[in-house]
């Protein structure tokens, strides 16, 4: 790691930002998503099976379609990810807004309250915890959909180095890059953990002696 530090963060930049693209991509579309199955019901016929098909699909198969269709640059990398983290971020966000406690929305509607109102002030908080739960997900897996992309097709990343590094026996530099990524993994889990129990205060953590 000391020896080829460089290199290492050369490709540990090309993975981050895969992940991160693809992070930001895929829970913005899990959470449009979860908003459109809860507020149009005439669409979850239409959504859910395609929702459910891309997580039945082995991702290794996905991967040379998609290479075939974006190329074998970042954004195929970026969609793998997605494709990875986007199911239980919606999956999670959709129970916790279907799960809000009907008790506060029939206040809600009583005092007048529209259905943004009702999303901004009711629904979205108490949905936040269960999204909480499929956010702590979305950053462990995401290197998953990151590292497949970098092994089917690429010419850098982390993935792309340690399959290299494993066709030329450099067994030194492919666990040194395995850790250089689990490190990454569990930075960003931590992180994000951190942040969402500063913003979601009113979730305080329960404990048993």
């Amino acid at each position: 790691m000391v020896e080829n530090a460089s290199l290492l963060w050369e490709h540990t930049l090309v993975t981050l930002s895969e992940m991160l693209l693809g992070l930001l991509l895929g829970v913005l579309l899990g959470i449009i998503l979860a908003l459109l199955l809860v507020y149009f019901t005439a669409l979850r016929p239409w959504l859910l099976p395609p929702l459910l098909i891309t997580q039945a699909i082995p991702v290794f198969a996905l991967a040379p379609i998609l290479m075939l269709w974006f190329g074998y640059g970042l954004t195929s990398k970026v969609v793998m990810t997605i494709l990875v983290i986007f199911f239980p971020v919606a999956t999670c966000c959709y129970d916790g807004l279907r799960h809000t406690h009907q008790g506060w929305l029939d206040m809600a509607q009583t005092m007048g309250g529209n259905r943004f109102a009702i999303l901004r002030n009711i629904r979205w908080p108490a949905a936040l915890p269960a999204l909480a739960s499929g956010l702590r997900v979305a950053v462990v897996v995401a290197p998953i959909g990151a590292v497949v992309g970098e092994w089917v097709g690429s010419s850098a990343g982390l993935g792309y180095l340690m399959l290299q590094a494993n066709a030329r026996l450099w067994v030194d530099q492919m666990f040194a890059a395995l850790t250089v990524l689990a490190f990454c993994s569990v930075t960003l889990y931590y992180t994000t953990d951190r942040l969402l129990r500063r913003f979601i205060p009113w979730k305080p953590e329960t404990s048993q002696e």
